[in-house]
């Protein structure tokens, strides 16, 4: 069934079976007509694996002392079958053929059994190419669940990169918020102004339009290393704003009106906003086109940091100066009072 989704590569069982073994059960009517017991055909099966017969003390190393019958009697069928078990039936002792007293035969056995958890596993491995992880997972746990008639007794769980990544997203999922929470508390306590505040974080959703638009162009879907790279990028994004609106506010405090501040500051601040996003931009080039180990990982980071910085620098060059007045005016004037 997951052969057959779409991104599935390499696609391979647990090899459990494939052992030849020697199956050896034994007769226990022959045997009794014969007054061999079980116990006896058992001792001389063992010792064609090993039968221990003691243990070899030097120091304070030990060695099991092992009796074994010799290749030529393991690796032959035949001279297995025509090992002698003792009898004493009617006082007499004689010789009898393992293959008078017990079926053998060569049967396919098990190669290993895998245990987690108590309980006996099989794994199915499977590699995902062209398309994420999450969605492959999603779509094959669809087909399964359809699909997949388990027996009673068994259940699925997945693994691999796909539980790295489950407990990646949820301390994403954690972190990602708490970072944009604290932007704000940083935002706010510089400017003591909530509407200052929210005009800088304006850059955020800005930026995030844009890195996500750079993902879409780029072919890749979103991942951890993108969720780092938005982290960054909202950074980068906001101190572009505060560079611009702190020397706005400073205008506006030295008298300028909010619309000749903002036109002021749009041109003033043209250099060292354009200078952040391009050091910044031009440092995740090479990470953005590297194509060496671990290039899956630092590819989707640059190219979210590029693409939304691209969208965040043009906010905030020519909307927020256009828009300054009807979020700061009054804060402005109030810091000023």
């Amino acid at each position: 069934l997951i052969q057959d989704i779409p991104g599935a590569a390499d696609v391979k069982a647990e090899q459990v079976v494939g052992l030849p073994t020697i199956r050896v059960k034994v007769d226990r009517e022959a045997s009794a007509r014969f007054g061999i017991n079980a116990e006896d055909i058992l001792s001389v099966i063992e010792t064609i694996g090993g039968a221990q017969m003691g243990t070899i003390i030097e120091g304070q190393k030990r060695f099991i002392l092992q009796a074994r019958f010799e290749p030529s009697v393991r690796d032959n069928l035949h001279n297995f079958q025509n090992l002698r078990i003792p009898a004493t039936k009617g006082g007499a002792r004689r010789l009898i053929p393992l293959s008078e007293v017990a079926s053998i035969s060569i049967e396919e056995g098990p190669a290993q059994i895998s245990r987690e958890a108590i309980s006996r596993r099989i794994t199915v491995e499977a590699n995902v190419r062209g398309r994420d992880l999450a969605g492959f997972v999603a779509e094959a746990q669809r087909i399964l669940d359809r699909d997949l008639d388990l027996p009673d007794g068994w259940h699925m769980e997945w693994g691999g990169q796909f539980e790295n990544l489950q407990a990646a997203s949820r301390r994403l999922a954690f972190l990602v918020p708490l970072a944009l929470i604290l932007i704000f508390v940083l935002l706010y306590t510089t400017f003591n102004s909530g509407r200052l505040a929210l005009l800088i974080y304006l850059n955020v959703p800005m930026a995030l339009t844009g890195g996500i638009l750079a993902l879409t162009l780029r072919g890749y879907p979103f991942s951890i290393s993108a969720g780092v790279g938005f982290i960054a990028l909202f950074g980068v994004a906001v101190l572009n704003g505060v560079v611009l609106v702190s020397y706005i506010v400073d205008r506006q405090k030295a008298g300028a009106t909010p619309k000749e501040a903002a036109l002021e500051g749009a041109k003033a601040r043209l250099r060292p906003v354009l200078m952040t996003a391009l050091v910044a931009s031009l440092g995740f080039l090479p990470m953005a086109m590297a194509h060496s180990a671990g290039a899956e990982v630092q590819r989707p980071l640059a190219t979210v940091v590029i693409g939304g910085l691209v969208t965040s620098t043009l906010l905030t060059l020519f909307v927020l100066p256009s828009i300054y007045k009807w979020f700061a005016g009054s804060a402005a004037a109030s810091q000023t009072g």
